[in-house]
């Protein structure tokens, strides 16, 4: 009898086959995260060996495709399958109907990756039925719940149904995609602004009492109303219009108005926690996206840059934090950052920086310099959550952990 070594679980996990179905968020962050750095990559060896990608969408949509409607749904559904039981109290969507709504995600990416061999329409109809499922689901668990008040949130996931709905459409019938694709990256924005304006300051808050701080972000009024609905009408009008002078006129007062709120979350004062700073330098490239758009609608720079400011700066950037930051909180560890977590971060924002100025230089390197730091930053976050995901700790209190 030959005595096999059994390979070493990580000190305080047990293996658990439930554990990644659990709960929405660990099946999802994991998913998307990998699929971002694997996505990059086909990206990257699409720019510089010509790997043909996605059939008769080509490698350029392809790309957009799969950053706007296929990691960042799947990131975008982590996060609200594990916030809407904390606002409605209800049960966490689990077990197979878990199974079985990450599966559809991700067919979507096979049949988009494999779109030469299945056919333009088909990959459209699998990738297409993603997320109207999840707006069923998060429609159906706040409504239950009566909690009225986050209906709005359905409304930016209903823009980003809409806008791959139109993408696809546009494809298969040989017409421009630009518009369905802005409308998307408008409606994860209106979630940033609405989202991320209760949570920055609510977390900002919590720790600064806990430092025995004097002076505290200012609490959500009008104002901060004023600003989301300037915003609405701004990403409207760069949707519909994006070279319009409207529309420039608008994001630049947008722009500031944002400016102005993020000021208010007294950001500055969480320097020393990267899980905090890196929401308010996320939410620092709203008021970037509306100048850059605002920029291009006079013509002093591209409107790709101005678009790749909102998705790798915005919506990369803000969920990366909240991946990073939930994962910790639902799985019980310490709200506070590792140095790794903090490089990963840097990575990002980097990226973000990187990016919009290919586009202005028209640097091929500097374009796969800005990839390379994406796949890095997902990379990082993979390698280092991979066994908060994956496994169950023996003893968690997560969910109050991330409210903190």
């Amino acid at each position: 009898m030959t005595d096999t070594k059994r390979p070493r679980i990580p000190r305080g996990l047990r293996p658990d086959g439930a554990a990644l179905w659990s709960y929405g968020f660990r099946p999802f962050f994991l998913g998307g995260a990998v699929w971002a750095a694997m996505a990059m990559a086909l990206w990257i060896a699409a720019l510089i060996h010509g790997l043909p990608l996605g059939g008769d969408y080509g490698p350029v949509l392809w790309h957009a495709h799969e950053m706007v409607f296929g990691f960042a749904p799947a990131v975008l559904a982590g996060f609200l399958l594990t916030a809407i039981p904390n606002w409605t109290g209800s049960l966490p969507v689990s077990g197979r109907a878990l199974i079985g709504l990450f599966s559809v995600w991700a067919a979507g990416r096979a049949a988009m990756a494999g779109a030469a061999l299945t056919g333009t329409g088909v990959a459209a109809l699998i990738d297409a039925a993603f997320l109207p499922l999840l707006l069923a689901i998060a429609a159906r668990e706040i409504v239950a719940g009566r909690k009225w008040n986050d209906l709005k949130v359905l409304a930016g996931v209903a823009a980003i149904m809409a806008g791959n709905l139109g993408f696809h459409g546009a494809v298969l019938l040989e017409g421009d995609p630009a518009a369905w694709l802005r409308a998307a990256v408008a409606g994860y924005v209106m979630l940033v602004l609405i989202i991320g304006g209760r949570i920055i300051p609510s977390f900002t808050r919590n720790w600064l009492n806990r430092q025995g701080a004097g002076t505290m972000p200012v609490p959500y009024n009008r104002f901060d109303m004023g600003a989301i609905a300037v915003s609405a009408l701004a990403l409207a009008a760069w949707t519909l219009a994006p070279e319009a002078p409207l529309s420039a006129l608008a994001c630049a007062v947008a722009g500031l108005m944002n400016a102005a709120r993020l000021a208010r979350w007294r950001g500055w004062a969480t320097r020393p926690e990267p899980l905090l700073w890196v929401l308010h330098l996320a939410y620092a490239f709203v008021p970037l996206g509306f100048g850059t758009i605002s920029a291009a609608g006079l013509g002093i720079v591209q409107p790709v840059s101005a678009l790749h400011v909102l998705t790798v700066g915005v919506i990369g950037a803000m969920m990366l934090a909240v991946m990073s930051r939930a994962t910790r909180g639902h799985t019980g560890r310490a709200l506070t950052a590792s140095r790794v977590t903090a490089l990963s971060y840097l990575c990002l924002f980097a990226a973000a920086l990187a990016r919009p100025l290919a586009d202005l230089t028209g640097s091929a390197g500097l374009m796969e310099a800005a990839g390379i730091l994406w796949i890095l930053a997902f990379g990082i976050f993979v390698a280092e959550h991979y066994g908060m995901l994956m496994f169950r700790r023996r003893q968690a209190g997560g969910v109050q952990a991330a409210r903190a």
